[in-house]
């Protein structure tokens, strides 16, 4: 496997001292990670479920509220049609949300220390009004998944909303909070954890899992997320990773904090068609 990529772990750990959003476990939440999850494949409508309870127990939502990144983030999680091949329609109100929220991720630590290197590397717009449209563009601008198709997805809404495709199988949705959010409607299940190497299995103070869950009818037989950190610490992240390589899918092994990780990003021309972090020593994606 490649090895540590130290100039993005350090840059990468650098953010997450940074993140002052992110709430802490046993404080802010607390998470039940109950069974280990059993085999899966894409596309199996059912599994055995190896977790009876939710994920997630106590999330303090008025601190999820109180904090402006979080909640101009989770206004714009019911702005999509999550079926691909269903053409999105953007509303000039939503246009209005995407950029309460990148005007809030900007204003952040986390996102100045994102924008300072990749001015370095010149990669970044130098303005933060130029920097802001470059975001826009990555992350909120609509094409089509499948060609031929109407553009029906971007690369907010696979990474952090999800989308299914045909109602077998779940694509993206690598986020905390429209995880807990979802689990909260009863639209996910849990079915558990899988564990990484040199621990028999996780525990509630972990801020990367890997887990397995059903949404929409579908299950996704591994998905890795953090948990807990900022909306502006994943789009940092994997913005970074976007901009660094021109290849059509980048795999960066890094270690953050206690954690081995890769993160991944594909490209789908000049935006994100995917990223998500990989727990090392799970399973692949």
């Amino acid at each position: 496997r490649k090895a540590f990529n130290h100039e993005l772990s350090k840059l990468f750990n650098d953010l997450w001292d940074a993140d002052v959003h992110r709430l802490r476990p046993g404080k802010d939440y607390t998470i039940d990670v109950q069974g280990k999850a059993g085999p899966a494949q894409q596309g199996d409508s059912a599994v055995q479920d190896n977790a009876a309870r939710h994920l997630f127990h106590n999330i303090n939502e008025e601190r999820l509220k109180s904090i402006k990144t979080f909640a101009t983030f989770i206004s714009l999680l019911d702005n999509y049609e999550t079926s691909t091949g269903v053409a999105e329609v953007v509303t000039p109100e939503e246009i209005v949300e995407n950029n309460c929220f990148l005007d809030a991720i900007l204003a952040t630590e986390v996102m100045r220390i994102a924008h300072d290197y990749l001015l370095k590397k010149n990669l970044a717009k130098p303005t933060l009004a130029d920097f802001k449209h470059q975001l826009y563009d990555i992350w909120f601008q609509l094409y089509a998944r499948k060609e031929g198709d109407r553009p029906d997805s971007c690369g907010f809404e696979h990474v952090f909303v999800g989308e299914t495709r045909r109602g077998k199988e779940i694509l993206g949705l690598h986020n905390w909070v429209q995880f807990y959010l979802q689990e909260k409607r009863s639209q996910i299940d849990y079915k558990g954890y899988l564990v990484r190497k040199n621990k028999t299995r996780p525990d509630g103070d972990d801020q990367l899992l890997s887990i397995q869950f059903s949404w929409k009818g579908a299950v996704k037989p591994i998905g890795s997320i953090f948990i807990g950190v900022s909306p502006e610490f994943e789009f940092a992240l994997y913005t970074i990773i976007f901009l660094l390589s021109e290849e059509r899918v980048t795999r960066e092994t890094v270690k953050i904090e206690e954690y081995e990780l890769q993160v991944v990003v594909w490209r789908h021309g000049h935006h994100i068609g995917t990223a998500y972090p990989v727990l090392l020593s799970t399973a692949t994606e």
